[in-house]
């Protein structure tokens, strides 16, 4: 059968057509199984803390949300795991800014490039560090900690959720602003292990993310929390100082999370999961949760969160260059 030369135009034309029309006709219908919601870290830490909630908040837009923790490398064993998924919508992530910044800077070998790798939906929170010890170190203030510190050198250590984590940088940030030169760092798969420890009294120092569990430790005397790394004391907890009211000029860092899916999942899809997590942030309930939980509810959008990136790279750069921090 002889075609005319319009006919053949329309039909290759439709051909070309075929995997837009797919692509917008399952987005169209997304979701119609469960998602599955990746957290870096194992239960107890900040990312359970927000990713469970988050979950459970958005069933009503998007259906059942299964929660799955996958803990390493600082948050990057998921993080790469997430990127390699297909990109459909049916595996995202909660991840972070320190687990970007892990990647950028701290590996010669990097697990992911998470600017590339990963397209970032909306940001859920920001979170800051605590300084922390176990109630029998002697000093009620970060100042008297340092002067211990250094009047008793290799008497203590300090833990974090894991090496390259933000928490790991604001322990070494510390030690790089007040001149302490033996404190050394442990290492732990998560901050729920490193907390049982301090509170144990395995460990003496802890840099924990804020979260609502780690302010109930200080309240109830199983921690003392003497400064927290935000640039402004927390709504939950006024009463503790900054890092820098507390005497370290400098002594600020910062993490916002937010969720991101592999590169390459159709934007009308990334779209309906920052619509569910747009509605979920204006309940007013459910932002008073956040901040009960010791997080700041945070609304960036992903240009936002790049230019965060692109900051927090250059302001952290030259202390992992000076300390010589390297996670391969």
């Amino acid at each position: 059968m002889k075609l005319h030369r319009r006919e053949f135009l329309h039909l290759a034309a439709g051909a070309v057509a075929l995997p837009a029309a797919s692509r917008i006709a399952r987005a169209q219908s997304f979701p119609t199984r469960p998602i599955r919601l990746v957290l870096p870290f194992p239960p107890g830490g900040v990312f359970d803390i927000i990713g469970r909630p988050w979950a459970d908040k958005v069933k009503t837009s998007l259906g059942t949300v299964i929660v799955e923790n996958q803990p390493g490398a600082g948050g990057s064993l998921a993080a790469a795991a997430v990127a390699h998924a297909h990109p459909d919508g049916y595996t995202i992530f909660l991840g972070s800014s320190s687990i970007h910044l892990a990647e950028l800077i701290l590996r010669a070998h990097p697990l992911l490039d998470p600017m590339k790798d990963l397209d970032t939906i909306s940001m859920v929170a920001m979170t800051a560090f605590a300084i922390a010890v176990h109630p029998s170190v002697p000093a009620q203030t970060l100042r008297q900690l340092v002067d211990y510190v250094k009047a008793n050198p290799g008497k203590l250590t300090y833990g974090s959720s894991g090496a390259g984590t933000l928490n790991h940088l604001s322990g070494e940030l510390l030690k790089s602003l007040t001149g302490i030169t033996d404190l050394p760092h442990v290492p732990y798969r998560g901050a729920g292990p490193a907390l049982a420890d301090v509170i144990g009294g395995q460990i003496p120092m802890i840099i924990p993310a804020m979260t609502g569990q780690v302010l109930e430790f200080h309240r109830t005397g199983k921690l003392r929390l003497l400064a927290i790394t935000n640039p402004t004391r927390l709504t939950a907890a006024p009463e503790i100082p900054t890092a820098v009211e507390a005497g370290v000029p400098g002594l600020v860092a910062q993490q916002a999370l937010g969720l991101f899916a592999p590169a390459g999942t159709p934007q009308a899809i990334l779209e309906q999961i920052a619509d569910a997590n747009r509605t979920a942030m204006a309940d007013k309930p459910y932002r008073q949760s956040l901040i009960d939980a010791a997080v700041e509810p945070l609304d960036w959008n992903a240009k936002r969160f790049n230019r965060f990136m692109t900051e927090e790279v250059a302001r952290w750069t030259p202390l992992v260059r000076a300390i010589g921090i390297r996670l391969d």
